[in-house]
């Protein structure tokens, strides 16, 4: 892991994600861009007007001021910082920065239970999560540590998940972290009897890895839904993280489709990482 993006709009959310990205940024030894998206209108940006151009002026020096301020923290000694402020389009542009710096990760803060209802509908965070190119590991509170020992990867084992899964275990390999897959089996049309789902995983990991050495890690859970039971399996285990697919800016999953992703983001104490599809 060698950069790691933070997009920073100043609130105490997005100093749980700062703090969360210095930890991993000491951890593998990788660089932290602090990204600040400054939202101004391109009239006052191009404007020819001189009180427009004074007014553009003031607010980039005032964003720079409390931008400084805001990274002057003891946690973040001895981690490289690259402050980085962007005009306009707020939280829109991350991916661009994310593949133009070729970072690794992007690291964002969201409210808690109540207010993480807008992961998925409408907020930056969900902008940034359907439009990123690689993984957005989203938290909700200061994080004791960042070793992600456990983690619940949720799949509904479609070849379509391939890839994303790909991605989480090389991510994952680099952290050391121990991966469990997750299979909820719902009691309504999708209900699929055992042999039926071990014949859909041995499919996806015979394309995916070549070899079955992976099935003892995968857990099939009954629950009255997919969120009740990710989070179920996630408590039972005790996972450290729960990461999910996202199909980028068509939304989740179709494993996720409906509110899914956003009732597991509102109801786990545990972060989320999603990988795009």
């Amino acid at each position: 892991m060698k950069r790691i993006i933070v997009p920073i709009d100043f609130s105490k959310h997005s100093e749980y994600a700062l703090e969360t990205a210095a930890k991993l940024a000491k951890k593998y030894n990788a660089e932290l861009l602090a990204l600040h998206m400054l939202e101004m209108s391109d009239i006052m940006l191009s404007a020819s007007d001189g009180l427009q151009n004074q007014k553009a002026v003031f607010f980039i020096q005032l964003a720079e001021k409390k931008f400084e301020e805001f990274l002057n923290k003891d946690y973040l000694q001895d981690v490289k910082v690259v402050p980085i402020i962007k005009h306009f389009k707020v939280f829109s542009e991350v991916n661009d920065v994310a593949l133009k710096n070729d970072a690794d990760l992007i690291v964002m803060g969201s409210h808690g239970a109540s207010g993480f209802k807008e992961f998925f509908i409408g907020s930056n965070t969900e902008r940034v999560v359907r439009s990123a190119d690689i993984p957005v590991l989203v938290v909700k509170n200061n994080l004791m540590n960042v070793d992600f020992g456990v983690v619940v990867l949720a799949s509904d084992f479609s070849e379509k998940n391939i890839p994303s899964y790909l991605k989480a275990v090389k991510l994952f390999e680099k952290m050391n972290s121990k991966v469990y897959m997750v299979y909820v089996n719902l009691p309504n049309d999708r209900f699929k009897s055992t042999v039926e789902i071990e014949n859909q995983v041995v499919k996806f990991f015979t394309k995916a890895e070549g070899h079955l050495g992976k099935m003892k890690d995968v857990h099939y859970v009954s629950d009255y839904t997919v969120e009740d039971g990710v989070l179920n399996c996630a408590n039972k285990i005790g996972a450290d993280l729960i990461a999910m697919p996202t199909h980028g800016k068509k939304g989740l999953a179709h494993f996720f489709e409906g509110s899914v992703g956003e009732d597991v983001a509102n109801h786990s104490t545990l972060p989320v990482i999603t990988f795009k599809i």
